[in-house]
C-alpha cells in the first residue's frame, strides 16, 4: 500500500489542509479574505487552494473536483466567471452547497480534489 501524506494539520479543528493518497490528493478549507466582498472571498479561496497545490507540486490544471461551500447560494452567480479566470478551461467538477459558517463573516469556502498521476 502507498503511503498516505498529511499536511497542515490542525489539532485545534482535528483536520490536515492537505492529505495526498494514492493518485489524488484532497484539499480541505480553502478560505480567505474573512469580511470581504464574495468576489473577494471566492478569488482568496482559489488562492489559498492555488497555493496548497503548488506545495505538492501540482496546478490548479490538476483538479477534478471542486465542492464549493457558500453562505448564501444566490452567491453562485460570481463563481463561473473566476473559474473560468482561474482555469483556462481545465474546468473541474463541481457542485455547490448552502450552509451556515462558525462566524459570520465566511461567505465561501473549497474543498477540492487533485489528481497526481
Amino acid at each position: 500500500m502507498k503511503e498516505i501524506n498529511r499536511r497542515e494539520i490542525s489539532d485545534e479543528w482535528a483536520h490536515a489542509g492537505i492529505v495526498e493518497a494514492g493518485d489524488y490528493a484532497f484539499i480541505s478549507y480553502c478560505m480567505e479574505n474573512e469580511g470581504q466582498s464574495i468576489e473577494n472571498q471566492i478569488n482568496g479561496a482559489f488562492d489559498i487552494l492555488q497555493n496548497r497545490l503548488e506545495s505538492i507540486g501540482l496546478t490548479l490544471a490538476s483538479v477534478v473536483k471542486i465542492d464549493c461551500l457558500f453562505k448564501d447560494i444566490r452567491d453562485l452567480s460570481y463563481l463561473a466567471k473566476i473559474i473560468q479566470e482561474r482555469f483556462d478551461e481545465d474546468y473541474p467538477a463541481r457542485k455547490a452547497f448552502e450552509t451556515k459558517f462558525i462566524r459570520d463573516g465566511i461567505r465561501f469556502q473549497i474543498d477540492a480534489i487533485a489528481f497526481k498521476g
